[in-house]
């Protein structure tokens, strides 16, 4: 009988019970991949991650090795499980802390997570953001259940990567963004024919905190925090001038569904390109404990 130490965390939230759930499994080196979907339909969250851990020097050179799987497929990046799994190595395996610093080496390579002081305050340096086709908006408002109105005028929504593709829509305000209601059966073959997984929906609050209100509904729920495609949503408006390249900014999602998370999202410029995507957020320890498997 094997016994996995596993961790069960809120993401983008110091509350519990609000923000992103993750598990975490430890030392997962001698599981097979049909395993670990096994084990990531057993929890049933959004998203498990599974921890390899490797010689000493191999993390240290190209970081601790983690997979992440949804309940239906491995994913090759995602937000809230690269900044929730470091978040648990850097209180239970405090050697994978270099400086301030926890690198995952996950399938879109290494990513590194910057602590800020003694608290669980980590920031991710995404991938370099990939930023594609232009979407026409008649088509993607008839998407999300919306009037071309409710988009902003002057942003055309695009197809943006940070490793994992979103398309990314800007709404002119946060009472269009109550009113989201994606047409999945027509929306994700669309979606998949352009590169994309799922529509990313922002919308600007009109005060100074939080900046951006957004939502990510898929089919059979909506997702209260989605690192990987805020990561997107920087790079977007930073590319289009909306954001100051090196500004952070504060962008609540889950409202609706009653798990408020808080991001916090900057990005650069270098050679007219966005560079230095970087999405942080606090990460709180709900549940720890052992699977039995034979």
């Amino acid at each position: 009988m094997a016994e996995l130490d596993y961790f069960v965390v809120d993401v983008f939230s110091g509350t519990a019970l609000e923000g992103n759930p993750l598990a975490v499994v430890m030392d997962t080196a001698g599981l097979n991949t049909d395993r670990m979907q096994s084990i990531a339909r057993e929890f049933n969250l959004s998203e498990t991650t599974f921890v390899e851990r490797r010689a000493p020097e191999v993390e240290r050179a190209e970081g601790v090795r983690v997979r992440i799987f949804t309940t239906q497929e491995e994913l090759n990046f995602a937000g809230h499980p690269t900044l929730g799994t470091a978040s648990v190595l850097r209180i239970s395996a405090p050697s994978t802390l270099v400086g301030d610093t926890v690198t995952l080496r996950l399938n879109v390579g290494p990513v590194p997570v910057k602590f800020e002081g003694e608290g669980a305050f980590g920031e991710m340096t995404q991938p370099d953001p990939t930023i594609g086709e232009t979407l026409d908006r008649a088509d993607v408002a008839q998407f999300l259940g919306l009037d071309v109105a409710d988009l902003d005028p002057a942003l055309q929504p695009a197809i943006v990567s940070t490793g994992t593709a979103f398309a990314i829509v800007i709404l002119s305000s946060i009472a269009s963004l109550a009113r989201l209601s994606v047409r999945h059966p027509q929306a994700t073959s669309w979606l998949r024919e352009r590169g994309a997984r799922w529509f990313y929906v922002l919308a600007p609050t009109g005060a100074t905190e939080p900046d951006y209100r957004a939502r990510m509904q898929f089919n059979g729920g909506e997702d209260p925090a989605t690192g990987s495609a805020a990561g997107c949503a920087i790079a977007y408006l930073v590319q289009h001038g909306v954001v100051t390249p090196g500004a952070r900014i504060h962008l609540r999602q889950g409202v609706e569904i009653g798990r408020p998370s808080d991001l916090f999202l900057s990005a650069r410029m270098q050679s007219a390109r966005v560079s230095e995507v970087r999405v942080a957020g606090s990460t709180v320890l709900v549940a720890k404990g052992q699977l039995f498997l034979p």
